[in-house]
């Protein structure tokens, strides 16, 4: 889905600070934001339109409302049903198509080009773990509580949480938490490493939210690009093909004004200033 207009979205809420910090926030709390067809229309279309702009360096997910979100709607569910006059290897793989297209939505995060903060009060359940298991950083307030409830439903989850939760916690704690659906409070998402930082309200984490995001987007892009890049890689890799893989990325990276703008800016006690990204097409126009 493109995003021509931010103002349109249903299910999401967008605005960009001084040009560089995007406030992307799920905006049905009536609905205790659960992620409706809306939902997964819209996000890759929100994450691509930033990633398009080149200008805007950090991103921060957040929700209205008490609770962050109750995961996967229900209409979303009923539409997975499988009509029984279907042959069944073809309604097996157009399930797997389906399942495949909400992996991506997510992937969307990752293989974005700026860093992306996820701030979550209250409930964060199913999906909505899947969804900041692929952020590049967990915040969250003294009463939330993350739950991977997908096993009490009857379904191993297949949006990502089982993939990338073994990266941010310990094995044996992300096994327990996907064998039981049993919540994760705050203060032991904190201690195993799963979240950054705790706050004791929701405007608290999001101000430190917009700190941390200013404290990114200072540093140049190309520089904090590569290192989201080389972090991910490293983590899908061996130590020598990363180490292979930073070398090439360098090779054609380290020929970068933003270097030298660093160094001066350094020397002279100023604060740099560096150039956005280039602006980007996934589809270049005819």
């Amino acid at each position: 889905m493109d995003i021509a207009d931010f103002s349109d979205l249903k299910a999401f809420q967008v605005t960009i600070d001084d040009h560089q910090i995007a406030d992307v926030k799920l905006n049905r709390p009536s609905a205790i934001n659960a992620m409706n067809s809306d939902f997964w229309r819209e996000l890759p279309g929100i994450i691509d339109a930033l990633d398009n702009m080149g200008s805007v360096r950090v991103i921060i997910l957040s929700a209205s409302g008490k609770h962050f979100t109750a995961g996967m709607d229900l209409q979303v569910f009923e539409s997975m049903a499988t009509e029984n006059n279907i042959e069944p290897a073809r309604a097996a793989e157009k399930q797997r198509r389906w399942i495949l297209a909400l992996q991506d939505v997510f992937t969307a995060l990752e293989t974005a080009r700026m860093p992306i903060i996820s701030a979550v009060q209250g409930a964060c359940i199913g999906g909505g773990v899947d969804m900041i298991c692929a952020t590049d950083i967990r915040l969250c307030t003294s009463n939330a509580f993350f739950n991977i409830k997908e096993t009490e439903l009857g379904i191993t989850a297949d949006v990502g949480t089982l993939q990338r939760i073994l990266h941010v916690m310990p094995s044996g704690l992300a096994r327990e938490l996907a064998y039981t659906s049993r919540n994760l409070a705050a203060g032991e998402a904190l201690r195993c490493g799963f979240v950054n930082t705790v706050y004791d309200s929701q405007d608290e984490m999001l101000t430190a939210a917009h700190q941390l995001a200013r404290n990114i987007a200072k540093h140049s892009p190309m520089a904090v690009n590569g290192v989201k890049e080389m972090l991910n890689f490293s983590r899908d890799h061996s130590v020598a093909d990363s180490l292979n893989h930073m070398a090439t990325w360098q090779g054609g990276m380290l020929q970068n004004q933003d270097t030298v703008e660093a160094m001066s800016a350094a020397k002279e006690n100023r604060t740099p200033t560096f150039d956005d990204l280039l602006p980007f097409s996934r589809v270049e126009e005819a």
